[in-house]
């Protein structure tokens, strides 16, 4: 049977050496892609230093990242929806891969603000289309919990990618850091190349069908509720080295091994996000993000206690299981256009990445305190909750009605 030959019984794409190679490749393109994304965030003082400007103008760097992903995720899904997804993703590895050297070769503010734009670009591209091409593999009942496990890759970057990376940077100097992402890329590659099924290009797929999923005011809502649902998280993570240095008087080296518990928490968010998705879906989303607004909010009150700051930011990592959750909503309601409107919901997490990194470095730079961003965090969880809440009645009004 080929690699391209469903099932019978219940459509499922048959990987060419199984399902457990498939999902490694799908997963170290997470890691390796969440490493790229997460490690300058704890990196933000060297890089600061390295290109000659201040912390808080330094935090550019992770927008023009988070810009990168909210406009190439759209455009590519549109541009690549004729075109075989495992020749997507190689494509997606290629356009990183070119940023993460940008990003190592930068010499100043603006050629580091474009190679973080130009690295950004594929990143929500690249989760929406391995969300797709997990979720062909496995029986629909199971969709969102391998969704979850694509998204593993993105919580073990912060386990043991980001750790090994940020100590690198700090070691042997920040460009280092960008090298070790560009090599973890060359090895996805050839991963995806001998594990990822090969599936036929959808000839019934165009941009004006993508295009068409912007129609939906379901689709409106959940990227809405995606866009300022994460905003929190980020404005915590974005200035995470300097909350705990300067308020928790953690020493610089131990930062690295602080965020361990941060990507602990979000492997086991995801895992049994996936599975709650699977069992009830509207109401995990609904709990998940409340659980956000109070560990938001304990973040701020608790970021001078060193014991208790660290069990917060474990409980803060587990409420990323709000990502597979929201996946695979955004895929129930897609219809057609799955492509656009899987890699939509990353383009949303990282306008919630450019919200959270301006607002908090927007409240340090007014003489607001480094733990500040909790509180800054939970107003735009709060907001996510109402938005979902409207979402959800604005949905059940209209079938109401038919």
């Amino acid at each position: 049977m080929s690699e391209q030959t469903l099932s019978r019984q219940d459509e499922r794409i048959l990987p060419p050496v199984g399902l457990f190679p498939a999902m490694l490749a799908l997963g170290a393109g997470g890691l390796c892609i969440g490493t790229g994304e997460f490690a300058p965030m704890s990196l933000l003082p060297d890089l600061a230093r390295g290109t000659g400007v201040s912390i808080p103008a330094a935090g550019g760097y992770i927008s023009a990242y988070a810009a990168g992903v909210v406009v190439g995720a759209p455009a590519i899904a549109v541009l690549g929806a004729r075109r075989a997804r495992k020749n997507l993703l190689l494509i997606l590895l290629i356009i990183t891969l070119a940023g993460y050297a940008l990003s190592a070769l930068a010499m100043g503010y603006n050629s580091m603000f474009a190679a973080r734009f130009i690295a950004g670009m594929p990143h929500g591209a690249w989760y929406g289309v391995s969300a797709l091409v997990a979720a062909s593999m496995v029986s629909p009942q199971h969709k969102a919990r391998y969704i979850g496990y694509v998204m593993l890759g993105l919580a073990v970057a912060n386990v043991a990618g980001v750790p090994l990376v940020t100590w690198a940077g700090q070691t042997l100097g920040w460009r280092i850091s960008f090298w070790m992402v560009a090599a973890g890329l060359v090895l996805t590659s050839i991963m995806v190349m001998l594990f990822v099924p090969s599936v036929a290009a959808d000839r019934s797929a165009s941009p004006l069908k993508e295009l068409g999923a912007l129609k939906s005011s379901q689709i409106l809502m959940t990227f809405a509720v995606a866009s300022v649902s994460f905003a929190g998280m980020f404005a915590v993570y974005s200035f995470i080295t300097p909350a705990l240095t300067k308020a928790a008087g953690f020493s610089t080296s131990a930062v690295p091994w602080i965020l361990v518990l941060w990507g602990a928490g979000m492997v086991a968010g995801n895992i049994i996000g996936g599975r709650l998705a699977d069992i009830a879906l509207i109401p995990s989303i609904f709990c998940i993000i409340a659980w956000n607004i109070v560990f938001l909010g304990l973040f701020s009150l608790t970021g001078t206690l060193q014991t208790p700051v660290l069990i917060v930011l474990f409980m803060l990592g587990c409420g990323f299981s709000l990502v597979p959750a929201l996946q695979a909503h955004m895929m129930n309601i897609a219809g057609e256009a799955q492509t656009l409107a899987s890699s939509l919901t990353h383009s949303a997490f990282n306008i919630s990445n450019a919200l959270g990194a301006a607002a908090g470095g927007f409240v340090i730079a007014s003489r607001g305190s480094w733990l500040s961003t909790g509180w800054v965090g939970a107003a735009f969880s709060l907001l996510a909750l109402l938005l979902m809440f409207l979402s959800v009645r604005i949905t059940d009004g209209r079938n109401h009605e038919r």
